[in-house]
């Protein structure tokens, strides 16, 4: 990984002259996600830093995700009420077990290049459950602040929105 770096600063340099690597300030992601077999909502922050049309973005975020435990339940009672219930023995129980929602941190890192009037291409390698899968990435602007953009990878598909503040 860290050859990868210093040969995309390298490139990065070549390509813009002797120009300066520029941080261009935090970023934040939204995005409906796929990572391991879970659908879910990634929600992430990062910080990008630029040359030469190259940009490199650390991320940190989480994958939201409905969580496997069927055991409770929610139950429409016949007078308007909805109460959670133990699916083992019928009795009611306490709501927050009816929640089942869960969650997987990720940590990542993108590498992406800018074509003028097209959008950005790039690679980006993803870190979650003890595992480290590489993917790639596009990316089209929608707005000043705002991209639309797309991740596919070894068992990880996303598409969704980032935001440069």
């Amino acid at each position: 990984m860290h050859r990868m770096l210093n040969g995309l600063a390298a490139i990065g340099l070549l390509m813009g002259g002797a120009e300066a690597a520029q941080a261009k300030g935090v970023v934040a992601e939204l995005n409906g996600a796929r990572a391991s077999g879970v659908w879910g909502g990634e929600i992430g922050m990062g910080y990008e830093v630029s040359a030469g049309g190259f940009a490199l973005r650390p991320m940190a975020g989480m994958l939201v995700y409905k969580g496997d435990n069927d055991r409770y339940y929610r139950d429409d009672l016949a007078n308007g009420q909805s109460r959670c219930r133990d699916s083992t023995n019928g009795q009611f129980a306490s709501d927050s077990r009816c929640m089942n929602v869960a969650a997987r941190v990720y940590a990542r890192l993108e590498a992406t290049y800018n074509i003028s009037g097209v959008g950005e291409v790039g690679g980006g390698a993803r870190y979650s459950g003890g595992k480290v899968r590489g993917y790639g990435t596009i990316g089209k602007p929608i707005g000043p602040v705002l991209s639309l953009k797309a991740n596919v990878g070894d068992r990880y598909y996303a598409l969704g929105l980032r935001a440069g503040f």
